[in-house]
């Protein structure tokens, strides 16, 4: 089912034919004596219940990496008034999670040489230093501006491992027919948080321009600054408490393997990643997964700042950003599920979801140019509700169309 959709050689492995002199014939019959192995030794082929709770440690730190990356997007407002950021600062706040992915082959090799445990623990230990680097109280704006950026770049260093590693995490702990949903679970979750940044700054932290439902009377810059450092503190503890769970208990390995792709004996990695670097079905499967991904990334990262010039405010951004995400994400791990069961679909499922994210992405920029395309979705409050100038509309988008599947 779904091999229509694919060529017979877009079916053959990437590195396969080209590791050694046998031909491709060849080699598929040693995958097939490979995949008899289980059948005839009782070693591999073993899962445990343990799988989830791994997976779910692992899972709630992409969690946190990505709630603490977005931050300072969805409260770029009061940010500027507690803090003095100007629009570079939150830009750069947001910049450095893309920035923190530079060495990202070297987490990849510690990976592959010393396990999960060893580089869990270290982008664990990084994102620690990062939230506690923020929670220092210093009166000077200007170094605790550095410190913020500076923390901000130790948790994007951490982004290597909980955006990367949910392949490799879902190979060596379930079974072929559970590892779509494992992957899709591990990277999903990073996601959910910066969602979740998005409804939890807005609504504990006041906007400067009283629009605030929770606040609205207590909007002056020590206020502000009080309820960001809540935020911060918030986060520094719940980065504390996965860090010691992570230290308590996170094997590197299940005891047995669960398949023959977890008993495989793993390939040099500077070979490997040369002959990657020259193969272009990869080259155009790595564009294919990193031109969207840095694009919604930096998108949503300053949402606010987007929005701000249309009148949008900044609960309301949060929430057109909240539910973008948490509909990605939802659609994402249901996709997933149904590809652990459908085999050979999952070139058509990915052309489905891209052509869904570009139908939503163009109706939503069409929306924004209101002035231009005359669209009939905006919605004129009166202003005797909020704080705003009466000179002045709020423009309200609703957030289903931003849904990025």
């Amino acid at each position: 089912m779904g091999s229509g959709w694919s060529s017979e050689e877009e079916r053959q492995p990437l590195l396969g034919p080209a590791l050694g002199p046998a031909p491709a014939a060849a080699w598929r019959s040693r995958e097939a004596a490979a995949a008899a192995l289980p059948a005839a030794a009782p070693g591999p082929g073993r899962v445990y219940g343990r799988r989830w709770l791994v997976l779910l440690l692992f899972s709630l730190l992409g969690f946190a990496q990505g709630l603490v990356w977005n931050t300072w997007g969805p409260i770029q407002n009061s940010a500027r008034q507690a803090y003095g950021f100007s629009s570079w600062d939150i830009a750069l706040l947001v910049l450095w999670g893309p920035i923190g992915f530079l060495p990202c082959f070297a987490f990849m090799w510690l990976l592959d040489k010393r396990g999960l445990r060893i580089t869990v623990l270290l982008t664990s230990f990084l994102m620690v230093l990062g939230t506690g680097l923020r929670c220092i109280p210093i009166a000077d704006l200007m170094l605790k501006r550095r410190l913020i950026h500076g923390g901000q770049l130790l948790n994007g260093l951490a982004g290597p491992t909980v955006m990367n590693a949910a392949p490799f995490l879902s190979t060596t702990w379930f079974s072929a027919d559970e590892r779509a949903t494992a992957t899709a679970i591990a990277s999903m979750l990073s996601y959910l948080g910066g969602a979740c940044a998005f409804l939890v700054g807005p609504l504990v932290v006041p906007a400067p321009n009283g629009t605030s439902p929770l606040f609205a009377s207590e909007n002056s810059r020590a206020h502000i600054k009080d309820r960001i450092e809540t935020v911060l503190y918030a986060e520094f503890g719940v980065v504390c408490l996965l860090f010691s769970a992570t230290l308590a208990y996170f094997p590197p390995r299940p005891p047995l393997p669960p398949s023959v792709a977890a008993a495989s004996q793993r390939l040099s990695y500077r070979r490997s990643f040369c002959r990657l670097l020259s193969n272009l079905r990869f080259l155009m499967i790595a564009l294919a997964y990193a031109i969207p991904l840095g694009v919604f990334a930096g998108w949503s990262g300053v949402l606010d700042l987007i929005l701000t010039p249309v009148h949008v405010s900044q609960v309301d951004a949060g929430w057109i950003g909240f539910w973008s995400i948490v509909g990605g994400c939802v659609v994402g791990i249901a996709m997933a599920r149904f590809a652990d069961f459908i085999r050979g679909m999952l070139k058509l499922i990915l052309l489905l979801l891209f052509s869904g994210a570009t139908i939503s992405s163009t109706w939503f920029t069409l929306t924004c140019l209101n002035s231009i395309t005359h669209l009939p979705l905006t919605t004129d409050i009166c202003p005797s509700d909020c704080h705003l100038d009466t000179s002045r509309k709020r423009k309200h988008i609703p957030s289903s169309i931003v849904s990025q599947l």
